[in-house]
């Protein structure tokens, strides 16, 4: 089948992948533009693993405003290079990962930030429920997997899905850019705030300490 300009353009503007790599994209899939897609996306996957182990020390801090004031973000995310830094795509993407600390509360970065006494912590819950439910021993084993891997999927921001498409990771996104970009792309931190978190408990302390001081 023949791959026309119009085809390509439109696939561009879909994805925003290079005119090249949409063209290939378009023959290896015979025009369709949906396997098209998921060409690229396997394609920008495999140029990110290639990437992987390169060192990015440029990037951009970007910050988030929610709701009013009521939430606030900052995020750091690297790249190769300082021009790299000033793709508009690359910008956006931050923006992206920064209302997405907004929306879904992550608490890490990626699994491996999780400290192993929060990971004992949950794997005994789960592990307390199954038993609990009177799940035979031989499966428990799988539950508690089954119920991390949620776990990790919910608190750490590369695992959680893309809020603005749910059929990818935050990981996949990263990948996608590293393949579109041409560079290592790493997200390496995030602070968000929330007016008044903290201070409910704060004030049932406060109030506990006092009870406990009038009490003697």
């Amino acid at each position: 089948m023949q791959v026309t300009a119009q085809m390509v353009k439109e696939l561009r503007e879909l994805t925003g992948a290079g005119m090249m790599d949409c063209k290939k994209a378009l023959q290896a899939s015979e025009g369709d533009t949906e396997n098209a897609i998921k060409w690229l996306r396997e394609h920008d996957l495999a140029t990110a693993e290639k990437k992987a182990g390169r060192i990015a020390a440029e990037g951009i801090v970007d910050s988030y405003i929610h709701d009013g004031g009521r939430i606030g973000v900052m995020i750091e995310v690297n790249i190769e290079t300082d021009f790299a830094a000033k793709n508009e795509d690359f910008k956006r993407m931050v923006r992206d990962l920064a209302m997405q600390v907004a929306a879904m509360n992550p608490l890490y970065v990626r699994r491996e930030e999780v400290p192993a006494d929060v990971t004992e912590r949950e794997q005994e819950i789960a592990r307390s429920q199954a038993v609990k439910a009177g799940k035979p021993e031989k499966i428990i084993a799988m539950i508690v997997e089954g119920r991390l891997e949620k776990y990790f999927e919910e608190v750490c921001l590369m695992e959680q899905s893309f809020i603005r498409d749910e059929s990818k990771t935050c990981e996949q996104l990263v990948k996608e850019m590293i393949g579109r970009i041409g560079e290592n792309i790493k997200v390496r931190r995030f602070v968000r705030y929330e007016m008044g978190e903290g201070l409910q408990k704060k004030c049932e302390d406060f109030a506990e300490e006092v009870a406990s001081q009038l009490s003697k």
